[in-house]
């Protein structure tokens, strides 16, 4: 692989992960992110559905990006939604210990191959009431701010990132976005517009964080 050549691997739950051709409404962003980078980007998704930071480590999936990713790769880390489930203790973590424990397991994994990890706050769902935005998952986002701070780990703010464009151009504009729109009960997973957005957003921080893949956004 040559210098100029930059790979990176995302780790993350439904909202990230890449749908196939057959669920041809439904995507994450993921499955977009590259279209926001130059060619010289190479990414590996293996986010996939129902994941918690606990669960994807107990399946191994962690392991098996870390048998991959080599020096100076990426390795972003989207995990929340799944964490916050307390009717399925499997999967779920408590916010401020087992949750940051098992943050503590990407960032030190990666860092053990000397690779750089970039850890993204939970994507907002479509909750809207009285004429807001509401942010969830609150205490999982607030511990990865935490432990991004405690261990020197860039991050992007992808739930107030969202909630602010949400914002900024109204609930009749993002309602599609969601599969809501197709199936009036599903308020988490984004149509192929919404992950689309979604992948925007995240380019746009990456552009902003102080890290060498900042360079490989493409112009906008």
């Amino acid at each position: 692989m040559t210098d100029d050549k930059v790979t990176i691997y995302l780790a993350g739950d439904s909202t990230v992960q890449t749908y196939p051709r057959t669920e041809s409404k439904q995507a994450g962003w993921g499955q977009s992110i590259a279209d926001y980078f130059t060619k010289e980007v190479t990414f590996y998704n293996y986010a996939i559905g129902g994941r918690s930071s606990k669960t994807f480590v107990e399946e191994g999936r962690l392991a098996n990006i870390l048998s991959e990713i080599k020096e100076g790769d990426y390795l972003f880390v989207q995990m929340g939604h799944n964490d916050s489930t307390k009717e399925r203790p499997a999967r779920y973590t408590e916010p401020y210990q087992e949750y940051k424990f098992y943050l503590k397991q990407y960032i030190e994994g990666a860092r053990n191959k000397k690779a750089i990890p970039i850890l993204i706050t939970p994507v907002a769902r479509l909750h809207y009431v009285l004429g807001e935005f509401l942010i969830d998952f609150g205490d999982y986002c607030n511990t990865m701010k935490e432990t991004a701070e405690e261990m020197t780990v860039p991050i992007i703010d992808l739930m107030q990132t969202s909630i602010a464009y949400f914002s900024s151009i109204g609930y009749d504009q993002v309602y599609p976005f969601y599969m809501a729109s197709h199936n009036k009960t599903d308020y988490t997973h984004f149509t192929k517009a919404g992950a689309n957005q979604m992948a925007r957003l995240v380019s746009e921080q990456v552009k902003d964080l102080s890290v060498p893949l900042a360079s490989y956004v493409r112009g906008m």
